[in-house]
């Protein structure tokens, strides 16, 4: 009888020790089985022929996306908000069901655009739904980090992709702490938005205009290899950002005491490439929308309560389920019982294959969010098992300048149980509170099941 090299084992790990205790090789693969009854819907949507050709195609599609900002302009003449309309992260959320924090941006957009005189009067407006709509930023083309709101003075970069013909947006970063994302609204958070719309944007947008289009893009790959992972870590990006606009700021002819604030507000803001970012990753994962039979996930989403998922292959259909609270580590004397549950759209950054999915390009990043080096290493290899391709443009130094895992799968998701990491700041509970610290979390596996039921619904009788 031969004595063979190796046996390999899958599932159940009793085998594979029995196997090791006689000094047999054993070569080990994970496996189990697909989550919540999901077995008749995996197998439809596996056997669906288009779903290859289609994955294949949104990876294609998505490495060759650019991202050039083009302008900074208002949101009333960039996204034609009217008065009393506004925008928001995640999926839709009604007041009665809205968070704290996501009650709390509302309330400050409201005193924002002079529609309440005080937050009580704001918040009977909303309650009441006069003359006041919100939806999703995604609806219009747009992206939002934390609460996400976007209302009609706001200023907002303005992102192209010329290969694919499609326009992203986001607003201005406002920074850290108390601040309108993180839900906060006293009078600094509206009088530093105040100043935004009368002295930032219009420097910014002279700076875009009078240089020409930022690669965005371009700065991303180079952050990346620099130590940015580009969700909560954007040092490197602020500060290529800030050389490339800087000399046209200096030469705008604005007052000098305008240019130097604006100057100190970006340079000291390691978060403001984010909002940035955020826009370049809407524009790469756009460009993989509405490919039949695509079980690649187009945006990951959170409003406070509902985390929410669109693939290639279903369009604008949200798959939704109660998000996650983040574990991490918490400013001051905050801790676990004043996290609100996850919140943003800035999650746009692991669908394109960053942030928590380029962990192990940036291990100073434990150090924010919690963990080790090892786990941030591990994190991305794994992240590699549940995505169709790599991002070449996106090279992790520390893997070889292997590219970033890129492409979530929904069938990879759920037949392995492996969810996609994400690294987040954490908003306060309440209202008007604030940030209360960053941390990891991952989206609930029901968004992918449901995803599963849906493309196995539509894919053609066998």
């Amino acid at each position: 009888m031969t004595t063979p090299t190796a046996v390999v084992t899958a599932g159940a790990s009793l085998l594979a020790d029995a196997l090791d205790v006689q000094g047999v090789t054993t070569l080990r693969v994970d496996w189990a089985p697909p989550v919540d009854d999901t077995g008749a819907a995996v197998a439809a949507v596996m056997g669906d022929l288009r779903r290859r050709a289609g994955n294949a195609l949104a990876l294609e599609r998505m490495l060759a996306a650019e991202a050039a900002l083009v302008d900074v302009r208002p949101a009333a003449e960039a996204l034609g908000l009217e008065r009393g309309q506004f925008l928001h992260a995640g999926p839709p959320v009604t007041w009665e069901r809205a968070s704290g924090p996501m009650r709390g941006a509302l309330v400050g957009a409201v005193l924002l655009e002079g529609l309440a005189d005080t937050p009580e009067a704001a918040e009977r407006l909303l309650a009441s739904g006069d003359g006041v709509t919100w939806e999703p930023c995604h609806h219009r083309g747009a992206v939002g980090p934390m609460a996400g709101v976007v209302s009609p003075s706001m200023w907002m970069f303005e992102l192209r992709d010329e290969v694919h013909g499609t326009t992203s947006w986001c607003s201005l970063n406002e920074g850290l702490g108390k601040v309108l994302r993180y839900g906060a609204y006293g009078a600094e958070v509206i009088e530093r938005l105040r100043w935004m719309n009368a002295v930032l944007g219009p420097l910014l947008q002279h700076a875009v205009r009078a240089g020409g289009p930022v690669d965005v893009k371009a700065i991303v790959a180079q952050m990346v290899q620099m130590g940015d992972e580009g969700h909560n870590r954007n040092r490197a990006g602020t500060l290529m950002f800030l050389r490339e606009v800087l000399p046209a700021m200096i030469d705008s002819g604005r007052p000098t005491k305008d240019v130097a604030e604006a100057v100190r507000f970006v340079s000291g803001n390691d978060h403001f490439f984010l909002n940035l970012g955020m826009p370049a990753c809407k524009l790469q994962t756009t460009a993989a929308r509405d490919i039949p039979g695509s079980t690649v996930v187009t945006v990951m989403a959170r409003n406070g309560t509902d985390f929410g998922i669109q693939t290639a292959g279903t369009g604008d259909t949200w798959f939704t389920a109660p998000a996650n609270t983040p574990e991490g580590l918490y400013l001051g004397s905050y801790g676990p019982d004043d996290a609100n549950p996850d919140i943003g759209d800035s999650a746009i950054t692991e669908t394109a294959g960053i942030g928590g999915l380029a962990m192990a390009t940036a291990p100073a990043i434990v150090r924010f969010v919690g963990g080790s080096v090892p786990d941030a290493l591990a994190t991305t290899q794994r992240m590699y098992d549940i995505t169709v391709g790599e991002n070449p443009a996106f090279a992790i130094p520390i893997l070889e300048f292997r590219g970033a895992p890129t492409g979530i799968d929904v069938t990879s998701v759920v037949r392995s149980g492996v969810l996609p990491q994400i690294n987040t700041g954490m908003a306060g509970r309440v209202a008007g509170t604030g940030q209360v610290g960053a941390g990891l979390v991952t989206p609930p596996m029901a968004c992918f099941t449901q995803a599963v039921r849906a493309l196995a619904d539509r894919a053609p009788a066998l």
